[in-house]
């Protein structure tokens, strides 16, 4: 279990600091979200020809919970994805990787302000890259 993981469960009441949701609320999302993605790749599993059977492969080294986790905390304290590998034990771009994957999932669920900052924040980045 990730160190951040283990510390919101010893310590649910800094869940709210951390990721802007109380624990309850923040494990009702990590179900919703980890229902919500079931459904999807059920999905895409139908829709794919396999060319490696089902379960091959390398495993992922982050829990879904951990993936939604760091989601959320990139959502919250708008932190660079290098910190977030660092604090996550993956690299940056699995960390990068790993938000915009969930961002959608998470999109439906979550109420939109939160999602907007990202946007913002991106467009301004992008601009500043202009100059």
């Amino acid at each position: 279990m990730n160190s951040m993981l283990g510390y919101i469960e010893k310590h649910p009441q800094e869940a709210q600091r951390l990721v802007g949701l109380n624990y309850d609320q923040f494990k009702q999302l990590i179900k919703q979200a980890i229902n919500l993605h079931t459904q999807t790749q059920s999905e895409v599993e139908l829709r794919k020809t396999r060319i490696i059977k089902k379960g091959g492969g390398r495993k992922t080294k982050l829990s879904l919970e951990e993936q939604i986790l760091l989601t959320l905390i990139y959502l919250r304290q708008f932190t660079t994805f290098q910190l977030l590998g660092i604090q996550f034990d993956v690299s940056e771009t699995t960390a990068n990787d790993t938000f915009n994957y969930w961002v959608p999932i998470l999109g439906k669920l979550l109420p939109p302000s939160l999602l907007e900052q990202v946007k913002k924040t991106q467009m301004i980045t992008k601009l500043f890259k202009n100059f």
